[in-house]
């Protein structure tokens, strides 16, 4: 089974709501996820992490602390996901990849369907938030 490595922000405010991406495309089109991507080759997950939220919404973003790593099996790859919570430092959200997001409160979090390995992410919010 193919495996990837890709990094996710859990970007959130001073409010403690976190930003929530709708996919704009593939098998998941319309799912909610935690916006990210693939680490390149040579990358440490906080350059990925910059890189790619910088080229999926317009903003600058400073990594905070890496919250988990989720291991799951998708039914043709397995996935790696480094998952950090992160601030905006620069710039207003632009959807170049995105159908839509949303800021969601930590009671609204079931409110989206999110992709299979972000519910991992979810669970983790919540524990670290209780």
């Amino acid at each position: 089974m193919k495996a990837i490595q890709v990094v996710a922000a859990i970007i959130h405010d001073e409010g403690g709501n976190v930003l929530a991406t709708q996919r704009g495309y593939g098998e998941y089109k319309g799912w909610w996820e935690f916006p990210g991507g693939k680490m390149e080759e040579g990358e440490s997950r906080e350059v990925a992490l910059v890189r790619e939220i910088w080229e999926e919404l317009c903003v600058m973003i400073m990594p905070e602390k890496w919250l988990c790593t989720v291991e799951h099996d998708y039914p043709t790859f397995h996935l790696t996901m480094h998952c950090a919570l992160c601030r905006i430092v620069q710039g207003r959200v632009q959807l170049n990849e995105h159908l839509s997001a949303q800021w969601l409160s930590r009671e609204e979090l079931d409110i989206v369907q999110w992709l299979p390995a972000d519910v991992e992410v979810v669970k983790e919010l919540r524990a670290t938030s209780e």
